[in-house]
């Protein structure tokens, strides 16, 4: 029997793809001895109405002799970190444990067994609001898929969590045997965990007014244009003043740090859909040097332009080591 034993735990409500995903990663790597644990034995109701059934009960199953502890999320978690003995056995299974990570909400659950006091962490970004403001004690940065503080590792909502398995099986195995895992279940290989969960669908708003339509159907026409604030007020027929306050309090951002946004975007598409070189995408889509656009990735990003390149860009042929790396996500 391995002694790298996963223990999932799960609960009424629990989101069926925090489990199945990173359970199948492990299963594939076949290095590794998963169960199942919710607070009683038996059929366990996901949010989505799939049943699972759950080899243990915190009742029947002692806490110690996990390897790694991978806590789910799903709506059920706010209702299963008021359960006092489910609380309980998560705390105690996680201070003999190697590793702990969850999955999405799940980190609320390591929260309440107060597991993450000063680490830094990271969940689905609409639960971020609700995290920091229940605890403060939290480091949270939702802006990586995954985050790794020491022992404990947090992840993205959903199929990130297969992100994080990947890593955690790269962490024991090394990158083959994760690269071939990922081949497997025909996925790309994971992402790297600084790279960002979020995309211009997910954090823009739309604007409510015409003026501010404008001016965003401007930056979105032509990302590599000029797009000061002049300009801009230009498109809106507003003041330049007027404008700032009326697309930061629309949009939830300035002008300047909106267009950097739809740049990076505009870059990420064209890393992943052509062999334009760098040097040209980075004037293309308003960067004016490679350099520039290298900074900017990684401050936003936590890749380069050429790293994001080699994992994402879409390719037609097999998966191979010198194939495009992506996410199925």
């Amino acid at each position: 029997m391995t002694d790298r034993r996963i223990v999932f735990v799960v609960f009424d409500g629990f989101q069926p793809l925090d489990l199945t995903g990173p359970h199948e990663v492990f299963h594939s790597a076949g290095e590794y001895a998963c169960a199942v644990v919710a607070p009683r034995a038996g059929p366990v109701h996901s949010e989505s109405g799939l049943l699972v059934h759950a080899g243990h009960g915190v009742a029947d199953l002692a806490p110690a002799g996990t390897d790694t502890l991978v806590v789910v999320g799903g709506r059920g978690v706010d209702r299963a970190r008021e359960d006092p003995d489910l609380v309980a056995w998560v705390a105690a299974a996680a201070a003999g444990a190697r590793r702990v990570a969850s999955v999405c909400s799940g980190v609320f659950l390591l929260a309440a067994a107060g597991l993450l006091d000063g680490r830094r962490v990271t969940t689905h970004w609409a639960r971020e609001e609700q995290l920091a403001r229940e605890h403060p004690e939290v480091r949270v940065d939702c802006d990586p898929v995954f985050v790794r503080d020491g022992r404990m590792w947090t992840s993205a909502g959903v199929t990130a969590g297969m992100d994080l398995a990947l890593a955690l099986v790269e962490d024991d195995l090394g990158r083959d045997v994760a690269h071939e895992v990922a081949r497997r279940l025909v996925l790309f290989l994971r992402r790297p965990g600084g790279q960002s969960q979020f995309s211009v669908a997910l954090w823009s708003r739309q604007p409510a007014t015409d003026p501010v339509r404008a001016a965003v159907a401007a930056i979105h026409a032509d990302p590599g244009a000029r797009h000061d604030i002049a300009g801009l007020a230009a498109h809106a027929g507003l003041s330049p003043r007027h404008l700032q306050r009326r697309f930061t309090a629309e949009l939830g951002a300035p002008p300047a740090a909106y267009v950097e946004r739809v740049r990076v975007e505009a870059a990420r598409r064209a890393l992943t859909d052509g062999d334009e070189p760098v040097e040209a995408i980075a004037r293309r889509c308003g960067f004016a040097t490679a350099e520039t656009l290298r900074r900017t990735f990684h401050r936003r990003l936590g890749v380069a332009p050429s790293d994001y390149r080699a994992r994402f860009r879409s390719t037609a042929g097999p998966l191979t080591d010198s194939a495009e790396e992506g996410t199925s996500a």
